[in-house]
């Protein structure tokens, strides 16, 4: 069974810079692509950033250039850096794995972690 938790939310101040991650575990195989979405109250689940296997990155408008996502594969393990951030960046952040077991892509989620930003 494939588990996807993340760490790293919390209460933080505009500006200051979190860094959230994401560790997956379980019977993973090839993985596609990984990445950050959010939900915001009262909003639809977005995507924020993603990371495919060769490491190519690809970010919402919103967030680039102050949001980065990394990978480190010992783990298969994923990182966002989120600088100078906003209040509306207020959002549970959720952790998202594509990974093809032989021709079937399939799609996992993690439980989310929050992230409040506010003075």
């Amino acid at each position: 069974q494939v588990q996807l938790v993340e760490s790293g939310g919390g209460l933080v101040q505009p500006g200051e810079s979190p860094r959230l991650s994401c560790v997956t575990s379980g019977n993973i195989f090839s993985i596609y692509t990984m990445g950050w979405y959010r939900q915001a109250p009262g909003k639809e689940r977005e995507l924020v950033a993603t990371i495919t296997s060769a490491g190519i990155t690809n970010y919402a408008d919103s967030v680039k250039g102050r949001f980065t996502i990394s990978r480190h594969n010992v783990g298969d393990t994923i990182y966002l850096r989120m600088s100078t951030v906003k209040p509306e960046d207020t959002a549970i952040y959720y952790c998202n794995l594509n990974a093809y077991r032989g021709p079937i892509l399939l799609n996992y989620w993690g439980q989310g972690t929050q992230v409040t930003v506010s003075s």
